[in-house]
């Protein structure tokens, strides 16, 4: 650890430096005065030997920090976890475990984890790979209803069925691709709309409602939603904060809808962008997620004195 506890050596862990998120995140460290490092995830080596196991860029040489802050997306989640897990192993902190993005990165994994927790979900059917079973969709899903692919992003890969018989078509052609999909129920009462909320250390810092455009049931800001400000009500604060605990997240963009119900979990990301939510609330995210980065590396410093 440097002798200076106020600048510190930052990993961020991203493919991509260009990126809002990550060069936010770059303007925050070196706002504290930190030697800030973007390095790909996927051109880190993992040495591993009994008494020294290292991680080496790809000029061979070791990859030191005070802390790492994982951006790891979809297409390096496995090969990041096993970095991050480097890391952890070695005594660095990190501010997202391999362990937390692995279950919050695998859709079905998440989502019964949330449900061993008694967490609210739309019901959920992930049906045998071997043949799809009509009779088991249309008894234990009224139409419309969602099937959606387990690796879908931006809402790519979401298809709203409008009836039985095409939902049993979609499943049975997702199926013949050898495509991992599941079949959730359709919320009738919010569609095209969803609230995020982002989660730094157990407080929710920014929240807002998304509203999907005419004509659109998916309100990723991708496909063109609209955003406002939102105040969440107890139960939303509530049902947001422990599903991060139930992922073991410590930073995370959690999206639930409103229902009939009460609030129900859609998904928790272990990796959500900053731009949205920051140019819609004016919240310096970014800055949250440092300094509990900060805090970590000092929490440590303090453990070993």
């Amino acid at each position: 650890m440097q002798e200076n506890q106020s600048k510190m050596k930052v990993l961020i862990l991203s493919r991509n430096i260009g990126l809002y998120s990550t060069q936010r995140l770059i303007l925050e460290c070196r706002k504290k005065g930190h030697q800030v490092q973007v390095i790909d995830p996927l051109t880190c080596n993992l040495i591993i030997e009994n008494d020294h196991s290292v991680i080496l860029d790809n000029a061979g040489q070791e990859i030191r920090a005070d802390w790492v802050l994982p951006r790891i997306g979809s297409t390096a989640t496995n090969f990041g976890a096993a970095v991050i897990r480097q890391f952890e192993l070695n005594g660095i902190p990190v501010t997202t475990s391999s362990q937390a993005l692995l279950q919050a990165r695998d859709k079905l994994v998440a989502l019964q984890l949330l449900a061993k927790n008694k967490l609210p979900i739309p019901k959920t059917a992930l049906l045998s790979p071997m043949e799809t079973d009509g009779q088991l969709i249309r008894r234990e899903f009224h139409f419309p209803a969602i099937v959606k692919l387990l690796d879908s992003t931006h809402g790519l890969g979401v298809i709203l069925s409008d009836t039985a018989q095409n939902g049993v078509a979609i499943s049975e052609a997702f199926q013949r691709m050898q495509q991992k999909f599941i079949i959730q129920k359709f919320i009738k009462e919010s569609a095209g709309q969803d609230i995020r909320a982002f989660v730094v250390q157990g407080r929710i810092v920014a929240s807002m409602l998304r509203k999907a455009p005419e004509g659109e049931y998916r309100s990723n800001m991708h496909r063109g939603a609209s955003a406002t400000v939102i105040e969440l009500t107890e139960a939303e604060r509530e049902t947001v904060l422990k599903a991060t605990a139930a992922l073991s997240l410590e930073v995370a963009g959690v999206d639930i809808m409103r229902s009939e119900c009460g609030p129900l979990i859609l998904e928790v990301n272990a990796s959500p962008g900053l731009e949205g939510i920051e140019s819609v609330t004016k919240v310096n995210v970014a800055g949250a997620i440092i300094a509990y980065g900060d805090q970590l590396a000092k929490n440590k410093s303090s453990r070993l004195e």
